[in-house]
């Protein structure tokens, strides 16, 4: 289950999410399978996760968590810019 959440400055900080490398995307829609856990923080952009579960959508300010497993098709609508840890 894909977890999403806001959350503070401070909380990012003690995560030391600013260490985490950075991934970009331009608009596009892909399918995607996650091998591991995926943590990631989302500092531009929005884009649409299709699941099993149902559609989330992310957008800049967004905490989420990926599970392994996880088969998905992303509809990225616009440029996504984010940090993200796997594991």
């Amino acid at each position: 289950m894909v977890e999403k959440k806001k959350i503070s400055q401070e909380e990012l900080e003690k995560m030391n999410v600013k260490s985490w490398p950075i991934w970009e995307c331009e608009p596009s829609t892909f399918d995607w399978e996650y091998d591991e856990d995926e943590r990631c923080y989302f500092l531009e952009g929005s884009v649409t996760v299709k699941t099993p579960e149902g559609e989330i959508n992310v957008e800049a300010g967004d905490f989420v968590k990926f599970p392994k497993g996880l088969k998905c098709v992303w509809q990225v609508h616009e440029k996504v810019r984010k940090h993200y840890k796997l594991g």
